[in-house]
């Protein structure tokens, strides 16, 4: 990526978070400036404010203006398969039966590099339409899924965290690698790739069921010996899999047990689902500083549940959680429509969710659940200027929905917010910037002409 000698700005409303809407007043959460100025240097944000105030700082400044748009940090999409895309709207399983009739040939294909990097160009793209500039992501079991991966996002210089999926039992021999095998391609891909510019790699047990207690024990040698990558697995997503997992392991204390005893429950994990998980459990993730990825759309897709979000956020148990929008058995690589559906799996649990909660979850929080906090999920000067631009009126239902493109305040946006929260889809996303550089801009996509 070629950087401008000189910083440049970005015009319009700005909005973003700087604290935890589920423990603190929303109020004082929320920045939002109506008519507001980022300027960006070398992929760095160095200043965000009120338009005027900022620019009288700069005498000689380029800026891009995108009026009637609101400026966001970029989604962060805290659980997704990779190797799924293709398989999305497969019909009427649940979990188990869905990964052996649809789930597992789709990811046998992934075995052949040049197919894995065609699929990866597919998938990058996917996710910076829909706003999305950073993700934790599954790959297939072949360590070349991983690599096409990591060589696609290396290219977009993108914040990207993926693994080869660990998986030695309970699944068809074309997929199962072996516990030692797979330990020694995780460290060389680890070797290879973490923190290789902006990628970082993840210890990546399919789930207990598919990984006998070896492998997971390597999988925690893994995390010992390089104490900086992170780990992500599924948890207690469906009752018939919680079921499976006891007759398994049935000298554990329940399904987390299994991973703890392994070594993999800590701060830098990351655990999917989590829809079945009970209080004792809570309890220890929240002690353990685990995270947790709210995949609602999947969720109500396979039939699995309704993520008790106001466990995991509440004073006596908190844990980190963010959005996964767990392509394929999510329904849209759109972290918009995954706001809708953690709204109504809210709603269902007799439960709110705000469209401050939802956004804050979708950006600051999934940047805490990854530890990415001190460098992105909000405007703070000195973090990178991964964001995106959004239409508010960018369907005809969200025209009719928001007829006033600029909210006047921070009452307004909420209000403002909460209609892209949940009608927004892809159509919202004028443009994603990544590092200040434009990485995806749709048709006519309202950018005036720079000036100075």
């Amino acid at each position: 990526m070629v950087f401008s000698r000189q910083p440049h700005g970005f015009r319009g409303a700005l909005l973003d978070f700087v604290d935890d809407p589920f423990y603190r007043p929303e109020a004082d959460c929320i920045r939002y400036w109506p008519d507001g100025l980022m300027v960006v240097h070398n992929g760095i944000i160095q200043a965000c404010g009120p338009y005027e105030m900022i620019r009288s700082q700069y005498s000689d400044l380029e800026i891009a203006a995108y009026p009637d748009r609101l400026l966001m940090p970029g989604f962060i999409d805290t659980h997704i398969h990779f190797p799924q895309m293709g398989m999305m709207a497969a019909y009427g399983e649940q979990l188990l039966e869905w990964l052996n009739r649809y789930t597992f040939p789709a990811e046998k294909k992934y075995q052949d590099k040049a197919f894995a990097r065609r699929m990866a160009d597919r998938f990058l793209a996917e996710l910076l339409r829909h706003g999305t500039t950073t993700a934790l992501v599954f790959a297939a079991v072949f360590p070349e899924s991983a690599e096409a991966l990591f060589e696609a996002a290396e290219a977009r210089h993108l914040r990207l965290i993926t693994g080869k999926v660990m998986m030695d039992r309970n699944a068809p021999e074309y997929l199962r690698d072996t516990a030692a095998n797979s330990y020694t391609d995780s460290r060389r891909l680890i070797e290879t790739w973490h923190r290789r510019g902006r990628l970082l790699y993840a210890v990546t047990p399919r789930f207990a069921a598919t990984s006998t207690p070896e492998q997971l024990s390597l999988a925690g040698k893994l995390l010992e010996e390089f104490p900086d990558v992170y780990l992500h697995t599924h948890l207690s997503e469906n009752r018939d899999e919680v079921a499976w997992i006891r007759q398994l392991f049935p000298d554990h204390d329940g399904y987390l047990e299994v991973y703890d005893r392994a070594g993999l429950v800590g701060e830098r994990a990351v655990f999917a689902h989590g829809v079945q998980l009970t209080d004792a459990e809570f309890v220890r993730l929240s002690a353990a500083g685990s995270a947790i990825a709210f995949c609602p759309t999947s969720n109500l897709f396979l039939g699995s549940g309704l993520f008790p979000l106001e466990k995991a956020k509440s004073q006596e148990t908190p844990v980190k959680v963010g959005l996964g929008t767990d392509v394929g058995a999510g329904t849209s690589f759109s972290l918009l429509q995954t706001t809708q559906d953690a709204y109504k799996v809210a709603q269902l649990r007799h439960q709110k969710l705000s469209a401050c909660q939802a956004l804050f979850l979708a950006t600051l929080g999934g940047a805490r659940a990854l530890r990415l906090e001190a460098v992105l999920g909000n405007f703070e000067p000195g973090k990178e200027a991964d964001f995106v631009v959004l239409d508010p009126q960018g369907t005809p239902a969200l025209a009719l929905r928001n007829p006033v493109p600029v909210a006047a305040n921070v009452e307004e946006v909420a209000d403002l917010a909460f209609g892209l929260v949940i009608l927004g889809d892809d159509r919202a996303i004028t443009a994603t910037y990544i590092l200040g550089a434009l990485a995806y801009e749709a048709p006519e996509a309202g950018r005036i002409s720079s000036s100075r």
